[in-house]
């Protein structure tokens, strides 16, 4: 069904028993596969951060290294979801997980062959551009299956369900990717998660790339593969409020984890950091998958104004906290707004995405993430190093700030009735 894109489906009704549905039509191999095929992409950032340090020496070199990361998957991730839009996602993904694997172990050459530093960063650049984007190409593809395959009437409960559960996974392989960073560098040497992403990459992302739900296109392209709607649809006022308020949820990840780490350096414990960003985490995924289970009465756009609102007084805390113990608290808190802000913000991606381009879209706001937190890492690295810790903790809340921002924008937007989404 077709819509304008400031008119998403308002409302979700409170999932059933029918929700399984999609398990039945996707089989639950695909949802392994596509679990262990985000990993690769979240141990990048943090294995190229490990490598350039322990080879060059340099944390600014590996703060940089990890931004142009971020920098490639930007410029690249939109162009990619395009191209699987218009081709499928079977052959891009097969490309990109030769292409990705192959960087991998070229960046990691490159670094401890002694190449020049710009040489190292392109390299990075080249990790970025080329990395499969696993988490939006399965929200691309469950949401086509769901929409093209199941009653209307299921549509909007199951879409729902969907995104709180591709959250909670994208969550859970970020806080788990970087833990078993630590541990194959520890373990063997820090070349190893890079070789072991490689790996990764070209088993799990072919995987996905061959199952048989890669070959599910939307029904609204034609036999060429082209969309009934225009690129121009891709950047309404509906769509490019969703990509805002993500970025501005990317930034919160970014700056919260390199001010949190710069808070608990000073005390003599930078080690633990992780840890205390696990709260928040675990409490994140937690929250996200229990979005499916809201009454129907709690409107999209009000979770989005809620949820931002919830995350925006946890990271004012942050000008009160002095120790581990009230930052712990305040990051507790921080979790029940995040994870639920995430999943409220992909299902208006979903339901706003112009016919035959969901893929295109899902990319667009997996970018805004990965931009967001690498802008935000860097911002605060800079800030924390120049002007302390003090002022690197009001990054995080000038991040949720936007998101909440974006979340009063978008409830002007969101007036209208509820309707499906169509992808």
């Amino acid at each position: 069904m077709s819509h304008a894109p400031s008119t998403p489906h308002d409302h979700v009704p409170a999932p059933t028993t029918e929700s399984a549905g999609l398990l039945r039509i996707a089989g639950l191999p695909y949802f392994l596969i596509a679990f262990i095929a985000r990993l690769p992409f979240a141990m990048m950032v943090v294995g190229v951060l490990t490598v350039v340090v322990s080879a060059r020496g340099s944390l600014s070199l590996g703060g940089l290294t990890s931004a142009a990361v971020g920098l490639g998957t930007a410029c690249f991730g939109p162009l990619l979801g395009a191209a699987a839009d218009r081709f499928g996602q079977r052959t891009v993904l097969l490309v990109l997980a030769i292409a990705n694997g192959a960087m991998l172990v070229l960046f990691t050459f490159v670094v401890y062959a002694g190449g020049a530093d710009a040489l190292v960063l392109l390299a990075a650049v080249g990790i970025g551009a080329t990395a499969p984007q696993v988490a939006p190409m399965s929200r691309s593809r469950l949401v086509t299956m769901i929409t093209d395959r199941m009653p209307e009437s299921m549509r909007p409960r199951t879409i729902s369900g969907t995104m709180a559960y591709e959250s909670a996974a994208d969550e859970t392989v970020f806080v788990f990717g970087p833990f078993l960073v630590g541990i194959l560098a520890s373990a063997l040497a820090p070349w190893a998660p890079l070789i072991g992403a490689a790996i990764l990459t070209v088993v799990f992302v072919g995987a996905f790339a061959l199952h048989p739900s890669a070959r599910a296109v939307s029904m609204h392209r034609d036999g060429d593969g082209r969309a009934p709607s225009a690129v121009s649809e891709l950047f309404t006022p509906g769509v490019l409020v969703v990509v805002v308020g993500i970025l501005g949820v990317g930034m919160f990840f970014g700056t919260m984890l390199t001010s949190l780490t710069s808070f608990m350096a000073d005390r003599g414990a930078s080690e633990q950091a992780g840890l205390l960003y696990g709260v928040m985490g675990v409490g994140s995924a937690i929250l996200a998958l229990g979005v499916a289970w809201l009454p129907v009465r709690f409107s999209l756009r009000a979770r989005w104004l809620t949820f931002s609102a919830i995350l925006l007084a946890g990271s004012l805390l942050l000008l009160l906290v002095d120790s581990p113990a009230t930052m712990m608290i305040a990051l507790a808190i921080m979790g029940v707004g995040i994870g639920p802000t995430l999943v409220t913000q992909y299902s208006f991606g979903a339901a706003r995405s112009p016919l035959g381009r969901s893929a295109t879209v899902m990319t667009m706001l997996g970018s805004g993430i990965v931009v967001g937190q690498s802008l935000g890492a860097a911002v605060a690295g800079e800030l924390a190093e120049s002007a302390g810790t003090g002022s690197a903790l009001i990054l995080p809340i000038i991040a949720a700030a936007i998101a909440f921002a974006a979340g009063l924008v978008n409830w002007r937007l969101s007036t209208a009735r509820p309707r499906v989404a169509s992808v």
